[in-house]
């Protein structure tokens, strides 16, 4: 899997090096930048997954910085983390009508940052996922994900928002397994509290309404001991 690139905007270097060294002890690439005009470059030249961007910064502030990305076609989706000392709720609001995806303020745990990067970017995977197709046809089964309509052999399945989801997910990602923990992750995403069992009621629920047996499934298949998987038409 290619290593996810944070850029990371502050005028303050002690928080740049900071949030970098955790970063990259997490895994992810990090490159810097020291003022919004900096910023501004690399987000063009270094195509980052994610900025982390400082709402005060000198030669560009971070709140045009943030205006920028947005309006430029070829990173309008590109996440945004508004990192900043201001805490008044005005401020707050600014940055996500501006377009930043979530706001943290400083003083900050450096763990609460790493999750809310990782929740960010699971959420800009899932709109990502979503936005390939607009539709799957497989053996019967028939997806429309601009309706949210499900039919297998012209018959009309009635699904749950969550269990729409799941089958979105795995038809995006066909023959490839996923564990309990990955599926919670990249389908229930930020929720609390979700136990693993939760996957596999959603799973038998999802069968019932789309396999023709379910006790024999051809469209969601069990891997022992690992997870599910769509099939990929060759088990």
């Amino acid at each position: 899997m290619r290593q996810k690139k944070i850029l990371v905007a502050d005028d303050e270097k002690d928080i740049v090096e900071l949030v970098a060294f955790n970063l990259e002890g997490e895994g992810f690439a990090v490159c810097r930048a020291y003022d919004g005009q900096k910023a501004w470059e690399m987000v063009n030249t270094e195509k980052p997954d994610l900025v982390i961007l400082d709402l005060m910064m000198p030669e560009i502030p971070g709140m045009e910085v943030c205006g920028r990305i947005r309006r430029q076609e070829t990173t309008a989706s590109l996440p945004i983390i508004m990192l900043t000392a201001k805490s008044d709720p005005v401020d707050k609001i600014l940055g996500l009508e501006i377009g930043a995806d979530d706001y943290i303020t400083k003083p900050f745990h450096v763990r609460e940052l790493i999750a809310r990067v990782r929740a960010v970017l699971r959420r800009s995977e899932r709109r990502n996922d979503a936005d390939l197709i607009d539709s799957f046809d497989y053996r019967g089964l028939h997806i429309d994900f601009t309706s949210y309509q499900v039919t297998v052999h012209d018959r009309r399945v009635e699904l749950s928002a969550r269990e729409f989801k799941l089958l979105q997910f795995f038809t995006c990602h066909p023959g490839r397994v996923f564990s309990r923990d990955q599926l919670l992750d990249r389908v229930w995403g930020d929720e609390a509290f979700v136990e693993p069992r939760t996957v596999d009621v959603h799973i038998s629920r999802l069968r019932g309404a789309i396999e023709p047996d379910k006790e024999n499934p051809q469209y969601i298949l069990t891997v022992r001991g690992i997870g599910y998987k769509f099939t990929d038409g060759k088990a």
